[in-house]
């Protein structure tokens, strides 16, 4: 509903960036935290491919082509997307972004599986946000077509991650 002044009133229980709707909101401060979350899900994709590239480098030639078949990928264009989809809902919208960088070297000290399970952690952690971001319904109230279809690539490409890593997670050794 409209306040007095313009603003739309949500309820919600905490002020977290992961909970877009906790308080009122005008359009420009909703297209920030649209703008926010994105940057957020980008972050932990960006971890992903740090976790995913230092478990490439453990790997056999045959095994280490297969994460980056199956997990690198995937990863790596939800990435891309999710950096275009942040760039180009701010352009469109006149907002400040800032540039989004991957993440430095996980420690390889965790061994292949743990750097493995940290890129597939980051990865539902990049869903999840872009999950809670889409049932907010501020892509549709403050967002655009564009962004909205590019959420949900970026969604798609990371859909069955967990599985296809615990596939090759099984194998390992083998």
């Amino acid at each position: 509903m409209r306040g007095s002044q313009g603003e739309r009133r949500r309820e919600g229980t905490s002020g977290s960036r992961s909970n877009p709707l906790a308080v009122p909101y005008s359009t420009a401060e909703a297209r920030e935290r649209l703008l926010e979350s994105v940057a957020e899900a980008a972050e932990a994709l960006g971890g992903a491919l740090a976790a995913l590239s230092e478990a490439y480098e453990l790997l056999d030639e045959a095994t280490g082509d297969r994460v980056e078949e199956q997990l690198f990928r995937p990863v790596q264009r939800a990435y891309a997307r999710a950096k275009r989809a942040y760039a180009g809902f701010a352009e469109r919208h006149g907002l400040a972004a800032l540039e989004l960088e991957q993440a430095g070297q996980a420690a390889p000290a965790r061994g292949v599986k743990g750097l493995v399970g940290e890129a597939v952690s980051e990865a539902q952690r990049a869903d999840a946000t872009l999950a809670a971001l889409q049932d907010s319904l501020l892509p549709v109230e403050a967002g655009d077509a564009e962004l909205r279809a590019d959420l949900g690539q970026v969604r798609e490409l990371l859909s069955g991650l967990d599985a296809r890593a615990r596939e090759l997670l099984r194998t390992f050794g083998r």
